[in-house]
Order: structure tokens, then C-alpha cells, then sequence
């Protein structure tokens, strides 16, 4: 059975994180893809996860558990990772759920703007090998345009430096998820 968007976004991060590795969920929401990193990367790595809302930080705090040490949470967005993490730290993976939390206020959204920024800021930090996973859910007001500005920056990566995959069901009604991964192949 072909594997969702989110199950396969998870398999390929699993496939590339090793303990003691650096990860980014740039997206924190509900905590779901931090705790999952913060499995993966052992008790010697380290999650930086952003949000820009409160309600995002107190559901992955309570999700954390006994990952609460190898986690980094910032009420911030995903545009100050520039400003969070130092350009010297290698990081192995990233995860972006473009669109808004689920079961609160629609029109709190990712913005195209700042998450070209966020792209660019963990592409320049990115390790060889390493992968950064766009899950894009486009189906709200402005989620057509972050979708499009998406697709075009990651279309326009050098393939000598990056590939870039895309996942889709294509025969689904109200906007199924597109998922995007970027590996990078060389510096």
C-alpha cells in the first residue's frame, strides 16, 4: 500500500537521522513530527522546533515526555532560524506542515515569505545526505499561493547540489498534500 504523505515524510527522515544528529521541525504544531525527531536523534542530538503560537509550545511540551532535554522549542517562526541556530551547526534533517494548526485559528497560516526563508537559512546549514521535508497542505486562503512559491523555489535548486522529489496523489479530492523532499548531494 502506498504510504501517506505524512508516513512517508517520517520514513524518509528515519532513513537519514542518526543518533546524536541535529534536526529542525520548523513547524512544530502539535508536537507530533518533534517527538518523532526527538526518537530518532538519541539522547546526544538535538531538536530546534519553531512555532508561532503558544498553544503549538504547550502541546509539544506535554507530548515531549522524557525528550524534553534533547529539545529546543522557540516561540518564534521559522524565518529567525538565522538568528536561533548558529550557521556553524550542521544539520541532518528539517520538517516543514505548511499551512495552519489543526483544530485552531485558520487564518494563522505559514506565509510564502517566511518560509523561503526558513528553506534557505536550513539549506545553508544542511549536511551532505541530509533531507529537508515540505509537507504542503494548500487547501486554505493563501495556501495556493505558499504552494506555488514552494514548488518554484525548490524547481529552481541546482540538480548538480540538491534533488528534489515529488510525492502526490493526484487523483484525490480537496487538495491532497504534496510532499517535497530536498537532499543535498554536495557543498
Amino acid at each position: 500500500m502506498l504510504l501517506t504523505a505524512l508516513r512517508f515524510s517520517h520514513q524518509l527522515l528515519k532513513d537519514v537521522i542518526d543518533e546524536g544528529d541535529h534536526v529542525i521541525d520548523a513547524t512544530m504544531g502539535n508536537g507530533n513530527d518533534t517527538r518523532f525527531l526527538a526518537e530518532l536523534i538519541g539522547k546526544t542530538g538535538r531538536v530546534y522546533a519553531f512555532d508561532v503560537q503558544e498553544q503549538a509550545i504547550k502541546n509539544t511540551y506535554e507530548k515531549l515526555a522524557e525528550y524534553k532535554d534533547r529539545s529546543t522549542l522557540f516561540l518564534a517562526g521559522h524565518e529567525t532560524i538565522d538568528e536561533t541556530i548558529s550557521i556553524d551547526q550542521p544539520i541532518k534533517a528539517a520538517i516543514f506542515n505548511l499551512g495552519y494548526l489543526p483544530n485552531s485559528d485558520k487564518k494563522i497560516i505559514t506565509l510564502p515569505e517566511t518560509t523561503k526563508h526558513a528553506m534557505t537559512a536550513i539549506l545553508n546549514r544542511l549536511s551532505v545526505s541530509g533531507r529537508m521535508i515540505l509537507v504542503i497542505y494548500y487547501g486554505h486562503d493563501g495556501g495556493e499561493a505558499e504552494k506555488n512559491e514552494v514548488l518554484r523555489f525548490c524547481q529552481e535548486l541546482p540538480q548538480e547540489k540538491f534533488s528534489v522529489l515529488n510525492y502526490q496523489f493526484i487523483n484525490q479530492k480537496n487538495n491532497p498534500p504534496i510532499l517535497l523532499c530536498v537532499e543535498k548531494k554536495n557543498d
